[in-house]
């Protein structure tokens, strides 16, 4: 190309996949590209995709409508037309104006690249694309830029070509990710947090009026319940003293009966599913104190199976 009077400045993604979604701003002053990729196993890789969806997201589709491109696909396996196909298929999606390119099965480099043959094709290519582009030359309308205007137009928001590259800046900046990826994550934890807390807060006062409502009180019988809720770090505290009751949410360490047990289980045993002691004595719930006391749970508050 530099014979044609041509300034050409080459890219090796390789070196720059940090920063493959800011390429796309430097087709701006390109009238052609050459997109030039191997077959290592099956189709075009991974970085070359990568660019190719960077132009898709960032690129300025006004520029890349008027932008010629040349695909040369290597092969040292099967599926170099292939992989040439989906370079074309791509540039055409885009809105790009892609021409017919090099493909090749190499299994001797050396010997490919001395072949007077082959250098004579190649050069003949680029002096048939370096005429497309000089000469600006039409293509003929295909029905890849028909979809793409009717079924592949893009629902999300419409940006400047300014407003996407300044995106592709952001994307490419490692910092600016890790940054946005932590705050996303610390949204998530705190709209959790509250979910859960406002879910837990709902069942504990669900967990005070049913013992409320289920009183059943004995003559002269006074004791205190503490019950660790394991999984919400809570503690409800039931207070009996004669016919009056007080429960509530906090600490007692003095209680006559120490108990822990989940959400669930008490779900269950206000639900009158299971009883305090059925509950002791399947491991449900563990206890300490006196035992008289724990069995007395039962008379005292007698739920109505939900």
């Amino acid at each position: 190309m530099e014979e044609l009077r041509v300034q050409v400045t080459r890219y090796n993604l390789y070196e720059e996949k940090n920063a493959i979604s800011m390429l796309p701003k430097t087709l701006k002053d390109a009238d052609g590209i050459i997109l030039a990729s191997t077959v290592e196993w099956m189709g075009i890789g991974g970085l070359m995709q990568q660019f190719l969806d960077a132009c898709w997201l960032y690129a300025d589709k006004d520029k890349l409508s008027k932008l010629y491109m040349l695909p040369i696909v290597m092969a040292s396996t099967y599926g170099e037309r292939d992989a040439e196909l989906t370079l074309i298929k791509a540039w055409e999606l885009l809105g790009g104006i892609p021409i017919s390119g090099l493909s090749a099965y190499v299994e001797d480099h050396v010997e490919f690249e001395t072949n007077t043959d082959y250098t004579a094709l190649i050069e003949k290519k680029a002096e048939e694309f370096y005429r497309m582009v000089y000469q600006k030359k039409k293509m003929l309308p295909t029905s890849n830029a028909a979809i793409k205007h009717s079924v592949l137009s893009s629902s999300s928001i419409v940006l400047t070509p300014q407003e996407s590259e300044q995106l592709s800046v952001y994307v490419s900046d490692d910092t600016y990710v890790k940054k946005q990826k932590e705050d996303i994550e610390e949204l998530t934890q705190l709209f959790k947090d509250m979910l859960e807390n406002n879910n837990e807060g709902e069942g504990s006062q669900e967990f005070l009026k049913n013992l409320k409502d289920n009183f059943h009180p004995l003559d002269d019988f006074e004791a205190s319940y503490s019950i660790q809720l394991t999984d919400s770090k809570k503690t409800l505290i039931v207070e009996i003293h004669g016919k009056r009751l007080k429960c509530y949410y906090g600490e007692k360490p003095e209680a006559d009966v120490i108990a822990k047990t989940t959400n669930a289980i008490m779900n269950k045993l206000v639900q009158g599913r299971i009883t305090f002691q059925g509950a002791f004595m399947s491991g449900e719930l563990t206890a300490k104190g006196n035992f008289k006391t724990l069995r007395t749970f039962d008379q005292v508050f007698q739920f109505n199976i939900l």
